[in-house]
């Protein structure tokens, strides 16, 4: 009786140390998934909790509101993650309540953390000298400390956004969660048709020549026939803001379509 006390409590106090997916699961879910429409693998995905605990993570973008209208279309409690920088331009703080009210969003407003802001960005300008720091103040670490409760991440990246992004998976790693990319694959006409389809207002930069948008200091309009991407930290050797690692061709450790 003692002895199986004693198992019990090591078994209680053991430390599980395995992580929640690997690299094997992002293989595994392509591999299901090949072939699936957009809105029936957010069904399943969604509809069978397949990966535990998600949220959706959203700039309010150019594009953003087709992703939003999927998601919501399967389930309006999906958490929406919303870094507020606070850099970002007035058009995007109002398309946020414009699409937030019209699409019933589960809407959670992530701050940096106050004290990082006053000790490593007092000016505030930190953007214009260390736009890596910058974003990691603003967007890395508040993201970070905000999916603590969560397994998975939606994101709306597409590969034809940038040549960093042009092998980019609908499931990949990050860390021990999965990132999932339900547009990897989506191109421009299918954007613009999502948004006619179902009458989904355009962000309102847009139409001013500002297709991928993020901070204003660090977004600038996009010449004709440049990557979406090319606004964002023009003059800087920066494409990502840090939350998403890029995905190259040639990467041994992606799943092969």
């Amino acid at each position: 009786m003692a002895d199986a006390a004693r198992k019990i409590a090591r078994e209680v106090d053991r430390i599980d140390v395995t992580p929640r997916f690997t690299q094997h699961d992002a293989i595994r879910l392509n591999n299901m998934f090949r072939g699936t429409g957009t809105q029936d693998l957010l069904r399943t995905v969604l509809g069978e909790h397949l990966l535990g605990g998600i949220a959706l993570v959203s700039s309010f973008g150019a594009e953003s509101a087709a992703l939003l209208h999927l998601v919501a279309s399967v389930d309006r409690g999906v958490p929406v993650l919303f870094l507020d920088t606070g850099k970002h331009f007035p058009e995007t703080l109002a398309y946020r309540d414009l699409l937030t009210e019209r699409l019933g969003l589960n809407l959670q407003i992530v701050h940096p953390d106050p004290e990082q802001l006053e000790t490593r960005d007092g000016t505030a300008l930190r953007w214009s000298y260390d736009p890596d720091g910058c974003c990691e103040i603003r967007k890395v670490l508040p993201l970070e400390k905000a999916m603590a409760g969560f397994d998975a991440s939606i994101t709306g990246r597409k590969a034809h956004q940038a040549s960093t992004r042009s092998a980019l998976p609908r499931f990949e790693i990050d860390g021990d969660r999965v990132k999932l990319n339900p547009l990897a694959d989506w191109t421009r006409e299918d954007i613009a048709a999502y948004f006619a389809e179902h009458d989904l207002p355009p962000h309102p930069l847009v139409a001013q020549g500002y297709l991928s948008i993020g901070c204003a200091p660090c977004t600038s309009i996009v010449k004709p026939g440049e990557d979406p991407r090319s606004g964002r930290w023009s003059g800087w050797d920066k494409t990502e803001c840090g939350i998403h690692t890029p995905v190259s061709d040639g990467d041994p450790n992606l799943p092969v379509f």
